[in-house]
């Protein structure tokens, strides 16, 4: 899924918790339904135990992932040094050349989120944005063509 091991912290406790959310509340609820199916006679017609047998497989799988994909990932939390600097973890604040502001913050890839404005490092726009500071503009290819930003902002912290 991604070729980049990095994560913020934020994004490390949010899947550990879904692990752990799935392996101790979800899973023994699908295990007690699939168990109470079972118990009513005739399998093969018995949607409940067939969709509860098909849940259990989804659970494990996304498990089997997230216990892998914990165990490669590596934290990286701001680091006083960056200060100034556009790096892994930072909220940039960007005009584009129509004179619009947007704001993104480079996460990793398993925690990028459209609708929140988290870009992945992997990006083009993240890997543009990489050692700027304040007031550098950026050239960004995009399939569209290039675009153009002004650095306006860099933060590490909301």
């Amino acid at each position: 899924m991604a070729s980049c091991h990095y994560i913020t912290r934020e994004g490390y406790l949010a899947l550990d918790r879904e692990l752990k959310y799935l392996w101790k509340e979800e899973r023994p609820k699908v295990t007690q339904a699939v168990s109470e199916a079972a118990a009513m006679g005739d399998r093969s017609e018995n949607a409940e135990y067939i969709y509860g047998k098909r849940r259990l497989r989804e659970i494990d799988r996304r498990v089997r992932f997230l216990s892998k994909r914990l165990d490669q990932l590596t934290i990286v939390d701001p680091n006083p040094m960056q200060e100034g600097r556009i790096f892994f973890g930072a909220w940039v604040t960007l005009l584009d050349d129509e004179g619009n502001e947007k704001v993104y913050r480079i996460v990793g890839a398993d925690e990028f989120d459209p609708k929140k404005n988290w870009i992945s490092i992997n990006s083009p726009v993240a890997r543009s944005l990489i050692g700027h500071k304040v007031d550098d503009e950026i050239t960004v290819m995009t399939p569209n063509g290039q675009v153009y930003y002004t650095v306006l902002g860099i933060r590490y912290y909301e």
